[in-house]
Formats: C-alpha cells, sequence, structure tokens
C-alpha cells in the first residue's frame, strides 16, 4: 500500500535528470546515492538537476498554467470541445482528488524537493576546494527547496515536510504525513535566510549565470512569502508585513536600473534582448532553436488563421483568454495589445494570449521558441512594495509604487485615473487598483491566482467570483466555486494510503 508514496519521496531519488551542464541532461544513476557524491563536480551536477526540474509543464514551467492562471479568472478553454476531460476541471472548479494532471502536479514538485534533499544530505560527504562554493551550491537549493514548499503550501494547505533523503520504506512511512502551514513557511524562511548567507551567489543572475539564484531573487522570494503570512495566516500579521517590507526592499534595491522607464514593457519579453533583459530577476532559460531545451508557448498560444507568435502552423485555439481579463484593461493601455490578441478565423472567434512571441527563423516551423520563462521580475517587486505598504497604512508610499509600473506602461498616474468615473467605479480602493495592476502587468506569468488568495479571503473569494458575469468568464462554470476551492484537494493516491495523516481538504 505504500507503493505510490515511495514514488512522490524515493523512486525519484535516481537524479535521472541531473545535469553536464545548466542545460544538457546526463544520467547519473547509480544504486548507492551517496557513492555518487564524491567530488565537488558531482554536487554541481545535482545542484543542476534540480534546477532542470523546473522546465517541466507538471512543474513550474511556461506551460504550468493549467495550476494557476486556469484556476483563476485570466484564462480557460473556450472551444466547444473544453467541457470535457481533467484539464477542464481546474478552470470550472469542478477538481476531482483523482484528477491524473493534479496527480502528476504534485509529484513533480515534490521530485524537485526529493532532488534538493538528496543535496542537502551527502554534501557534507563531499571535499570542496572551498568552502564558499560549497555554501553557494547549498544556497542554491535550499532556495529551490523553498520555492517548491511555497508552491505546495499555498495550493494544498498542510502538506508532508521532508527536509532530507529517506533511505527506505520504515522511513517513508515516518515522514508522510501533512504538517500544519506555519510549519512549512517556517522552513521555506530558514531555507531561505540560509541561501543569503552565501557571499558568491551573486546579487543579479546574468550572463552565464542567467537562470540560477541570486541575491535580488532570495529577497524577492522572502518579501513574497511574509506578505503571503501576513494575509492568510491568522497570527502575526503586524511582523510579517514589516518582514515583508524589508526584503522586497532589498530585493528592490539591487535592481540595475534607476528608473522602470528605462526598461520598455515590450523589451521584457523580447527574444532578441532576452540576454540583457535589466527586469528579470529569476527566470527559467530556454534556448531558441533547440528540440530539446526550446519555449514551446509561442506556438502553443498559436491560434487558428494567426501568425504572430510562430511560425509553426497553428493547430487550435491557442491560449484562450476570458472576456473578464480583455474588459479589464484601460483605454489605450498598451500591454492589452502586446499580451492579447482577437482571433478572427471562424474557428476560433476568441482571444488568445501573444505575450510570449518568436517568428524568428532559428526558431522556424517547429517553434522552438528561445523565449525564457520569467518567474520574478521587478514590476512584480514594485508592486507588491505597493501592496504592502497599502497594507501598513502607507497609502503615499503604495501610490508611489504603483505609479512606477503605470508610468511604464504609458497610463494616467493612479490620482488622475482616479478622476475617470469608469477606473473609480471598477476600483473603488487602493486595494483593488493595485489588484488590478497586478493582474493586466503580470498576466500569463503564472501570479493571477495566488494574488487572489493574499488579497481576499476564502468567504470574500467566493463573493468575489459570484460577482462575476458568467458570460465573461467562458465554459467554466462560476456556480461551481465555493469555499472547497481555496486549496486543491490532496490526490487521492495520496490519501488512501493513509487517510488520517493525509486528511483530505474541505469539500472534497
Amino acid at each position: 500500500m505504500r507503493k505510490n508514496i515511495l514514488i512522490v519521496f524515493i523512486g525519484l531519488i535516481s537524479l535521472s535528470a541531473c545535469k553536464k551542464d545548466f542545460l544538457e541532461q546526463e544520467n547519473p544513476n547509480a544504486s548507492n546515492i551517496a557513492q555518487y557524491y564524491t567530488s565537488q563536480n558531482d554536487v554541481l551536477l545535482a545542484v543542476n538537476g534540480a534546477y532542470a526540474s523546473l522546465r517541466s509543464g507538471d512543474n513550474i514551467g511556461e506551460n504550468s498554467g493549467l495550476y494557476t492562471d486556469q484556476r483563476s479568472d485570466d484564462t480557460g478553454t473556450n472551444d466547444n470541445q473544453s467541457n470535457a476531460g481533467e484539464p477542464f476541471q481546474f478552470g470550472d472548479f469542478s477538481i476531482s482528488p483523482s484528477n491524473a494532471y493534479l496527480k502528476n502536479h504534485w509529484g513533480s514538485l515534490y521530485q524537485t524537493i526529493s532532488r534538493c534533499n538528496i543535496i542537502t544530505s551527502n554534501i557534507d560527504n563531499v571535499p570542496f576546494t572551498n568552502p564558499e562554493i560549497k555554501i553557494q551550491y547549498l544556497g542554491e537549493t535550499k532556495f529551490l527547496r523553498a520555492l517548491m514548499y511555497f508552491q505546495l503550501v499555498r495550493k494544498w494547505g498542510d502538506v508532508p515536510l521532508v527536509t532530507k533523503q529517506l533511505n527506505s520504506t520504515a522511513e517513508v512511512t515516518e515522514n508522510t504525513y501533512r504538517q500544519p502551514q506555519t510549519a512549512v513557511y517556517a522552513q521555506i524562511v530558514s531555507d531561505l535566510k540560509d541561501a543569503l548567507t552565501s557571499t558568491l551567489i551573486p546579487n543579479l543572475a546574468t550572463g552565464a549565470n542567467a537562470g540560477r539564484v541570486s541575491k535580488a531573487a532570495i529577497n524577492g522570494l522572502l518579501g513574497q512569502v511574509y506578505l503571503t503570512m501576513a494575509t492568510t495566516l491568522d497570527a502575526g500579521k503586524t511582523e510579517n508585513l514589516a518582514n515583508a517590507n524589508t526584503y522586497l526592499t532589498a530585493a528592490y534595491n539591487l535592481k540595475p536600473f534607476a528608473s522602470l522607464t528605462a526598461v520598455p514593457y515590450a523589451d521584457v519579453f523580447d527574444v532578441t534582448k532576452k540576454n540583457s533583459n535589466p527586469e528579470i530577476i529569476f527566470e527559467i532559460v530556454n534556448i531558441q532553436g533547440n528540440a530539446s531545451y526550446a519555449s514551446s508557448i509561442a506556438a502553443n498560444n498559436q491560434a487558428w488563421g494567426e501568425t504572430i507568435n510562430s511560425k509553426k502552423a497553428a493547430t487550435n485555439v491557442g491560449g484562450n483568454v476570458t472576456p473578464d481579463l480583455v474588459l479589464d484593461y484601460e483605454t489605450r493601455d498598451p500591454r492589452k495589445d502586446f499580451s492579447i490578441k482577437y482571433a478572427a478565423d471562424t474557428r476560433v472567434l476568441d482571444w488568445f494570449v501573444t505575450k510570449y512571441r518568436d517568428v524568428s527563423d532559428n526558431a522556424g516551423v517547429n517553434g522552438y521558441g528561445g523565449n525564457n520563462c520569467p518567474i520574478m521580475r521587478y514590476a512584480d517587486i514594485i508592486l507588491m512594495l505597493a501592496e504592502v505598504n497599502m497594507l501598513q497604512g502607507n497609502d503615499a508610499a503604495a501610490i508611489n509604487y504603483l505609479d512606477m509600473v503605470r508610468a511604464r506602461a504609458g497610463v494616467p498616474l493612479y490620482a488622475v485615473a482616479r478622476t475617470n468615473a469608469t477606473y473609480n467605479a471598477k476600483y473603488p480602493t487602493l486595494k483593488l487598483a493595485i489588484l488590478h495592476e497586478r493582474r493586466v502587468e503580470l498576466a500569463f506569468e503564472h501570479h493571477r491566482w495566488f494574488d487572489l488568495l493574499r488579497f481576499f479571503t476564502t468567504a470574500e473569494l467566493v463573493t468575489f467570483f459570484k460577482a462575476k458575469s458568467q458570460a465573461n468568464f467562458g465554459n467554466a462554470r462560476l456556480s461551481n466555486f465555493t469555499t472547497k476551492d481555496r486549496y486543491f484537494p490532496i490526490p487521492f493516491d495520496e490519501y488512501k494510503l493513509n487517510p488520517e495523516k493525509m486528511y483530505q481538504n474541505p469539500g472534497y
């Protein structure tokens, strides 16, 4: 009966995706994991393998929007065939604990954690020519582990918390139980603070280090974690907000530009400028033209009859955008025309995502794009600073940060926008104005669902969704949304192994 949990926590320790370099795979499978760790380079290969696991659409890669964007009010599947099958359950708020996609997502997140745990459990046995390199590798590993647990705790609530290599069925049984969110957050904070102690992790990851952890990324994630704790946990709100402000400010102060207006919005997503993009803090790197390590998001989002995203011929309706999001863009907001487009083909007649494009010859007719997948960028940090200052009662500072993003976008600053009756009616509070700005600035970057969880209590979130127009939401049924949808269900194969320790979330 313990086979499935072994898959999550032990069966994945083969390190089958460790790398020769940051993107090229090597399979160092060995019957004895400890014997594999004999040199500093062995550890580097394992760390690279942990990074590489993020690429999967079952993890947090570019095609993982099923678990975030489609769970929110931004994207959906509105074609005539979309109201069936397991993927539709996410946006329809009818997800079953036996959903195979849900199980794959859970398993992929824990696979990355397992790789990290193997590194932290064996690194002390390896001689290092420079002890600071060991601290660096540990810092990168702990950042990735924290990132995975942050995904898990926000999506499932209480989850199993394992920070060591598990070597036997007995150890797996002993460690497989849901732990309180507070314990999970405490581990996330501890890992990130440990990562900050490295002297070799750079302030920003650029050039050959693109895609790796930086001090800006660690501070940014810590700030987001504290902000999430302040808005979703019962205790410690004042202290958590103060810490959020501290770490988000630390990340902001590491920016390589004087003003966000110096970085045009379109340049952030221009595949020809990705190697000199000053706004990116943490990203998943793709290789243009490489069948194994290219980006597929441009081609996947291409709608029938369209050529804006990719030279690859479209085979479907592309990445559907809800009318609810389309209507949230302000008049003459250039981010709308850059991010989405209406497909007039009679097979589509709908909006689709154009934010990630690569029509280069190198990407070619196979759609092997070079777009990197942004996980964290400075507009996100700036808007979280607006959010935390607003929550601390410092509206002037909050508006200042909000206006940094609005100024770059070329839309009226907040004080002017408030004089517009339509804007003022839709966003009557600073809180709703910040939430709106995050939506249109960060659309399709997998933030919206988590933003909603921070901005609203569970009861408020139900009210928020119920107030929306079904006509603007597509085939997914708003009537299905209830308090149960705050969290995903625990995958059935995990729950059934021990219904007491792996108790199911309410409503499933």
